[in-house]
């Protein structure tokens, strides 16, 4: 573990690859895993790494230390929101998935301990979210006379319902995983400790799928959400014949003959 007196002050976004897994850290415990610009900025180039690598096939977002993340350190991002720049510059993919480019690659995300403002939007970026329990989370951009534009006022409202959102963004109010479960803000709650290990067990069960028709089926519920139903529909047919016509559609029907686990690659 790197000693705190040689950490980064500004934080940083640690990486590692487990075989098709890319698991992405927020390295700032010191300081509750606040993100600063160079915090941002790195997750946006590992979120292109996931993209662009054949090799990953899905990630994995935790934190290092006790918290998944306090949110924002507001004071070094008041300049950019002042001036309206962009979080993530050119050649990054948005972690909120706010923005084109989208990530065709699912993520998995595991949150603990402090899980507030922007980190309560990463996980509603990503596809599965485990929490432990006695996670604490609130949206409290009210309170320090901003809103919340990581995605929270649309995810929220889509999963939670109006009044439920509602109550969520306009007091800012602390709930746990037990209400973060029923609001489907995550989907599972595990003890305390075990929740990247049950990441990894979810992520590598997707990687284990094949990756052409993974990622068909993440883009085609994200252009049913972007573009309304009728655009995803319209897909169903071309895209099915695309993947029928891939080796991983062929691994599929002959494992399933023989009586096997298949083996894709992506192909």
């Amino acid at each position: 573990m790197t000693d705190p007196k040689d950490r980064d002050p500004e934080g940083r976004i640690t990486t590692e690859v487990r075989e098709h897994l890319l698991l992405i850290g927020i390295d700032r415990p010191e300081k509750f895993n606040g993100f600063t610009p160079q915090m941002f900025h790195q997750l946006g180039a590992a979120y292109r790494r996931l993209e662009d690598d054949p090799a990953l096939r899905v990630g994995v977002l935790f934190a290092h230390g006790k918290h998944f993340t306090a949110g924002l350190d507001l004071p070094k991002f008041a300049a950019t929101m002042r001036e309206g720049k962009p979080l993530i510059p050119n050649g990054g993919i948005d972690p909120f998935s706010l923005s084109a480019p989208y990530r065709s690659k699912p993520v998995v995300s595991a949150v603990k301990g402090i899980c507030y403002t922007a980190g309560i939007e990463l996980m509603l970026a990503t596809e599965i979210v485990v929490a432990a329990e006695a996670t604490r989370f609130s949206q409290l951009e009210v309170g320090r006379g901003v809103m919340a534009v990581g995605g929270a006022t649309v995810r929220m409202t889509e999963r939670a319902g109006w009044g439920n959102a509602m109550k969520v963004l306009l007091t800012g109010c602390e709930f746990g995983p037990e209400e973060a479960l029923r609001f489907n803000f995550v989907q599972e709650v595990v003890p305390a400790g075990r929740e990247l290990e049950r990441a990894l067990e979810l992520a590598a069960e997707i990687a284990r799928q094949a990756p052409l028709a993974v990622q068909a089926t993440l883009n085609n519920v994200r252009r049913a959400l972007l573009q309304g139903a009728g655009a995803a529909i319209a897909d169903f047919v071309p895209v099915m014949q695309e993947l029928a016509l891939t080796e991983d559609a062929a691994e599929g029907v002959r494992s399933f003959q023989e009586k096997r686990p298949p083996v894709y690659r992506g192909r």
